[in-house]
């Protein structure tokens, strides 16, 4: 059965939902990935930190700017395209738009819910690696006083840097999801798969994800 994050360590999920999208203190050169990424993160922490925009009154207002915010910064279909692995080239390019949409529309539901709570944490930064068109930002969380590396995995197109990958503590967002739809995939083929993805967004908008 697709289960969402539930396959992650229990403090690597729950790490995961701060620093999916949250950063802070982090000064690189003007045209280095972080540095670009930043005012993305800057502009997220500002919703999430809104008083005006809190409550159940105003979550769809909220859920938005969220959305508009990360948009900018992560590579939504980069993401999409790893998770599916060899399955993407075997798929119409209007297959390959609706799978990004679901994808997309699972990790706002699995995540940004759990951001809404968000209070006011820090990444601290360590270091960026770039090789050719491929980047990694380091970065270290402190959580209950544990010290934990996050690494946010990024590409460049012309002279934008989007991130597609988190990886914390060894634990990647894309090969976790890729495990999981590989699973399915060796039972269902692409529409049984789009099927699970449908069901279970449903099931978040009916109180059940």
């Amino acid at each position: 059965m697709f289960n969402v994050s539930e396959k992650l360590p229990r403090r690597v999920r729950l790490i995961v939902l701060v620093v999916f999208f949250l950063s802070a203190n982090l000064v690189l050169a003007d045209d280095g990935p972080m540095a670009q990424l930043r005012p993305t993160l800057s502009k997220l922490t500002s919703v999430l930190s809104d008083p005006g925009l809190k409550g159940d009154s105003h979550k769809i207002e909220r859920r938005a700017k969220i959305m508009n915010s990360i948009k900018v910064g992560f590579d939504f279909r980069e993401m999409s395209k790893r998770i599916l692995g060899s399955t993407w080239r075997d798929i119409s390019e209007a297959e390959r738009e609706e799978f990004i949409t679901q994808m997309t529309k699972l990790l706002e539901n699995a995540y940004i819910g759990k951001l809404e709570t968000y209070s006011g944490q820090t990444i601290g930064y360590v270091s960026e690696r770039v090789k050719g068109d491929r980047a990694q930002v380091s970065t270290l969380i402190e959580d209950e006083g544990l010290k934990i590396p996050v690494h946010y995995i990024m590409t460049r197109n012309g002279a934008k840097w989007m991130v597609y990958d988190i990886n914390i503590e060894g634990v990647s967002l894309v090969r976790n999801y890729n495990q999981q739809f590989r699973s399915i995939l060796r039972t269902e083929d692409f529409g049984g798969l789009m099927k699970v993805l449908r069901e279970k967004n449903d099931s978040f908008l009916n109180g059940q994800g």
